[in-house]
């Protein structure tokens, strides 16, 4: 796959995330399905150059955090639209959790 191409298949994959739900990095990575930009960083590169134009807060690590950097403003808008959260303040992922492929509700 030609690399414009991967991005906007991982940027195309992110805006089809519903409301409310999120995915992580890993998940995006093994639905893209690139041999040559394997795993979650490949993903994560991609959000951190070229996501600000997607909902990027919807992309979370797999123990549902993002990146310390990005947590007010990604707060706000799990807040905004009701996405399930823990005390803790990470996502609830059994709750929030979309698989890519899967139909947005």
């Amino acid at each position: 796959m030609d690399p414009e191409d991967y991005v906007e298949h991982v940027l195309a994959t992110v805006e089809l995330v519903p409301r409310g739900r999120v995915t992580t990095y890993g998940a995006i990575a093994t639905h893209v399905a690139d041999p040559r930009r394997r795993g979650p960083r490949s993903v994560g590169r991609v959000m951190s150059l070229h996501g600000g134009s997607v909902p990027w807060w919807r992309v979370v690590r797999a123990d549902g955090s993002l990146p310390p950097s990005h947590d007010d403003e990604a707060r706000a808008h799990y807040l905004d639209e009701g996405t399930p959260l823990r005390p803790s303040g990470r996502i609830d992922m059994p709750a929030a959790y979309w698989e890519p492929g899967e139909a947005p509700a």
